[in-house]
């Protein structure tokens, strides 16, 4: 058994604290003591402890006794946090999303000697695993990950509630979307190319270009064409592009009979309880994980992995927080069982080459409930 700490008590830190807990001494920690006492009627074998993360001090203190940290900070606090961890002498698994470019820690984490699995969730996470496997066995032409988190039922007009803040969405719909086209790295509008794509479980969605490669972009080269996409129910993007386009989205205040209010904020206000998920509210998650290349034997060859996870009512555990969270803790258990022993940055298609490490994250989220369908296409 090992002692973990985990940073951030939210819906998916608190998730994988719980699931941590069955075979680990585990602490909880968050700035909100009202958040942390919520939890202690759900779970007594967990420890809990309040703890400012931007304190670097005392972070530094208070994460020295643990084999492990999990990092699930909110983004603005995720390379920070990280980078105070690695400094500490820690290893750890982050599922902050950072926007900032986590292998520029690489050398740090080196000289500290620590492993720090970063952006290990659902997308960027399960599917990076993936690439990274498929990587070893076939050589790669074309990789497409396609992802959605959306609610069971339907409520006009947007169709969509988000278990997070409005803001972090609508950063979703306006950051340029990056993805790789011939070789060459494009930046298009977010929102743009928007295509129609059937599921079996959902029927028809729709595709938008999202800002989702992250570490591939550079991890992965020699891939000539990839692209991550988001996927809502369908006439969910053109309302998103006639808040965007009339400037709802937009940052500058505006002077309202005296009032200054950035339109931003005006519309996220509005937003949060139209796009608030309730605690108990079936939702679901949705992804298509697509590789094609050239295989051992010289064939084009196409690699499809589905998901389809549902919000599970006996746990009373969302969707989101299960295929997000229990990515991170299927890797932490993973390097906890020394599967992974390698020093530095790693996102995790730089683990899954691995075919132990790989097939460990595959059972540990089988054995949740959690099953990636595979099919395999000669072209």
């Amino acid at each position: 058994m090992h002692t973990i700490i985990v940073l951030g008590a939210g819906m998916v830190g608190s998730t994988m604290a719980f699931d941590l807990s069955k075979n680990h001494q585990v602490t909880l920690t968050d700035i909100s003591e009202e958040r942390l006492q919520r939890l202690t009627d759900k779970n007594s074998n967990i420890t809990y402890q309040v703890l400012d993360v931007c304190d670097r001090l005392q972070l530094q203190k208070t994460i020295l006794p643990f084999d492990l940290v999990v990092c699930a900070v909110p983004g603005f606090l995720g390379y920070e946090t990280v980078k105070n961890i690695i400094e500490a002498g820690k290893h750890v698994v982050d599922i902050s999303f950072f926007p900032e470019d986590a292998l520029q820690l690489d050398a740090l984490a080196k000289a500290n000697n620590v492993t720090a699995i970063v952006d290990c969730g659902v997308a960027p996470g399960m599917g990076n695993f993936i690439l990274g496997r498929y990587n070893q066995l076939m050589e790669i032409t074309d990789f497409e990950c396609l992802v959605g988190g959306l609610p069971k039922i339907k409520k006009w007009p947007f169709a969509y509630k988000a278990p997070f803040s409005p803001v972090d969405v609508i950063e979703e719909y306006t950051r340029p979307a990056r993805y790789v086209e011939n070789g060459k790295l494009i930046t298009r509008d977010a929102l743009s190319d928007c295509e129609f794509v059937q599921f079996d479980e959902v029927g028809t969605l729709e595709s938008f270009n999202s800002d989702g490669l992250r570490s591939i972009i550079f991890t992965m080269p020699h891939i000539r064409n990839m692209k991550e996409k988001t996927l809502r129910y369908p006439g969910h993007i053109e309302y998103i592009k006639v808040l965007k386009e009339s400037g709802f989205f937009d940052t500058k205040p505006l002077h309202v009979k005296g009032v200054s209010i950035s339109p931003l904020d005006f519309t996220s206000s509005i937003l949060f309880n139209e796009w608030k998920l309730g605690e108990t509210e079936p939702e679901l998650t949705i992804m298509r994980i697509s590789i094609t290349g050239v295989n051992s034997k010289g064939d084009k060859e196409k690699i499809v992995y589905d998901l389809y996870d549902e919000y599970d009512p006996i746990s009373q555990t969302s969707s989101m927080a299960r295929t997000t969270g229990y990515t991170a803790t299927a890797a932490a258990n993973m390097f906890l069982n020394g599967l992974f022993e390698s020093r530095g940055i790693f996102p995790p298609e730089l683990i899954g080459h691995d075919e132990n490490c790989f097939q460990f994250i595959l059972q540990y989220l089988t054995e949740r409930k959690m099953h990636y369908k595979k099919s395999t296409f000669i072209l």
